[in-house]
């Protein structure tokens, strides 16, 4: 029996919190499952739908792994010139190597797909055949339910946020998230612990609210 496995990440983009990648095996036979029932790409889903989802993807799959990836393990990548790319690439190939799939579908984050499974590929050590695309949690219902397990195990980590405040969504589009940093900045003199500290929206921030304070 063919085992097949999609991979795909939640929280590329946020100045907060963390990045997920995750990884659902299946027999091959089952994934018309989770057609069924409406796996698709996560951003397509309510929030409600995912979770309902999520719990489906758990009954069929033969393995679900994430691994989180803190925002100071991706401000290191950026500093030291690796890249969120490559960093990317390295914890896909962690997650294909915990499932041992014969196939593996990839959403494939690089402009040139084929260099971004090559540099998947480098970081493996299973002999797993690599199918990386663009929108892939589109094209392919299995990497549409890692998409699905990253975006309910990322958001569960922002809400484990909220305790420090509304912190919003973490994307820097938000209004509330961009009112949390510069409060925490205002009181605090410095960024949160959990902000990506290298992102363009984080520094700016904090330039802003302590060029203020020093006027």
């Amino acid at each position: 029996m063919l085992l097949v496995a999609g991979v795909d990440e939640a929280g590329r983009g946020p100045v907060i919190g963390p990045m997920i990648v995750a990884g659902v095996l299946v027999e091959e036979s089952s994934i018309c499952r989770f057609e069924q029932v409406g796996v698709t790409d996560s951003k397509r889903l309510t929030p409600q739908r995912r979770m309902k989802l999520f719990q489906c993807v758990l009954d069929v799959a033969k393995g679900v792994v994430f691994l989180e990836v803190s925002p100071s393990e991706i401000d290191e990548a950026i500093r030291s010139g690796i890249g969120l790319n490559e960093l990317e690439a390295c914890r896909m190939a962690e997650v294909i190597d915990k499932l041992q799939p014969d196939v593996a579908y990839l959403d494939a984050v690089d402009p040139h797909p084929d260099k971004f499974k090559g540099r998947v590929r480098k970081y493996l050590i299973c002999n797993t055949r690599l199918v990386a695309e663009h929108k892939a949690d589109e094209k392919y219902v299995v990497v549409g339910a890692a998409s699905i397990v990253a975006k309910v195990v990322r958001d569960a980590k922002i809400e484990e946020l909220k305790t420090h405040g509304d912190v919003g969504s973490g994307y820097p589009q938000d209004p509330r998230t961009i009112a949390f940093l510069r409060c925490w900045v205002k009181e605090k003199g410095c960024l949160p612990p959990f902000t990506r500290q290298t992102w363009k929206t984080a520094r700016r921030i904090l330039d802003e609210v302590l060029q203020k304070k020093l006027i």
